[in-house]
């Protein structure tokens, strides 16, 4: 049986941000586990900061798009490999 897969999408147009900052760690990466409620990405729209959170606990799979990239609403982001 195959596992399931969550895909994280931007709940509205924005800039994608990967890491609160350019020098700190990203918020989710390829194959790091992320637990349901932790924060994944930040989607920034008219100066307004957004935290993504996880509704669900998982390995990330992929991100869809770079750091910095511009959003269009409901556009996937990230993909979550359910546990």
């Amino acid at each position: 049986m195959s596992k399931k897969i969550y895909n994280v999408t931007s709940p509205l147009a924005g800039t994608f941000y990967k890491a609160p900052s350019p020098e700190d760690e990203p918020f989710a990466a390829v194959g790091k586990h992320v637990k349901k409620n932790s924060i994944i990405c930040i989607i920034e729209s008219m100066k307004v900061f957004t935290e993504l959170r996880s509704d669900y606990s998982g390995t990330v799979k992929s991100i869809l798009l770079e750091d910095e990239a511009i959003v269009a609403k409901d556009q996937p982001l990230i993909e979550i490999e359910l546990d």
